[in-house]
């Protein structure tokens, strides 16, 4: 059953990139456990990818769980059971799901299906479950997923085709295609180097180190660093800082515990004028309105 422990509810970014296609968000930055729940219906083939942290996924009103650990996965999927989504993060976690209809799924693999497992003809009614590692290419596309920042009038056309190209690499069988398509990512200490890199500026996000002293402090190249920290996630390293900077001022605002002045102190500007610009280029809205509009 489930652990009866304290803890807080979790917000859920969800995002329908296409008929029968939901992509959605869970991010814990706080100290404690979180509990994310979302109503899906058993004609959905769920994936799950823990990017950060940890994660447990419970059904059936808790009898049954799947952890979800730090660069993994499992895919979910009963066609005679609603699964109904109940995870609990940990803190500090990032975990992305891909809800798909069955119905949609066919229909990107309509002349492939044969080639997987689930969806043969002599398993199509029947349950299924996988665990699998994210390789590097996966974890490339689902970083590029959280961290990029587009207009709002494209980013789901955006999701969209990553979703698909998440779905090729998942199913691809040719296990050489992550080195062969991406050289840089050959190297796994560079990688390791990479996310290092962004877990520093994340924590010292008030003072964060200049590019020579990150590049220095991670034991990699400046070029390296640059050109890594892009094909990793999506953006360079200080654009990637500010979106960051942005969605915590936005969670602290929504709190409701801390006034503007407080927030533009708590993600590292010395003037609130200087971050009220910045909210209002990221978003449309200053930080005011965006109170007055919660």
């Amino acid at each position: 059953m489930l652990n009866q422990k304290s803890i807080a509810k979790g917000s859920t970014q969800d995002f329908i990139v296409d008929d029968g296609i939901i992509v959605l968000k869970l991010l814990n930055d706080f100290e404690e456990d979180l509990v994310f729940d979302y109503e899906i219906d058993k004609k959905h083939i769920q994936f799950h990818f823990c990017m950060k942290g940890s994660s447990k996924f419970y059904f059936n009103n808790g009898n049954y769980s799947f952890p979800v650990e730090y660069d993994n996965s499992i895919l979910l999927y009963n066609p005679t059971q609603e699964l109904p989504i109940n995870a609990f993060l940990s803190p500090n976690s990032v975990v992305v799901s891909i809800l798909i209809s069955i119905k949609k799924f066919h229909s990107l693999f309509s002349k492939q299906a044969d080639q997987i497992s689930f969806l043969n003809q002599e398993n199509i009614d029947n349950k299924f479950y996988k665990e699998k590692k994210l390789g590097p290419m996966l974890s490339v596309v689902l970083n590029q997923m959280v961290q990029q920042s587009l207009h709002e009038s494209i980013y789901k056309l955006y999701l969209k085709a990553k979703v698909f190209e998440l779905m090729s690499l998942y199913f691809n069988k040719n296990n050489d295609m992550d080195v062969d398509q991406c050289p840089f990512l050959v190297d796994d200490k560079n990688i390791k180097k990479i996310r290092l890199a962004k877990d520093i500026i994340i924590s010292r996000m008030t003072e964060p180190p200049t590019l020579i002293a990150l590049a220095q402090e991670v034991e990699i190249s400046l070029k390296k660093l640059k050109e890594g920290f892009k094909q990793v996630y999506g953006s360079s390293v200080f654009v990637f800082l500010l979106d960051y900077k942005m969605q915590v001022s936005k969670r602290l605002l929504s709190s409701g515990n801390y006034n503007v002045n407080e927030v533009a102190l708590k993600v590292g500007y010395s003037t609130a004028t200087h971050f009220i610009n910045a909210f209002k280029k990221k978003f449309g809205t200053t930080p005011k309105k965006y109170l007055m509009s919660l």
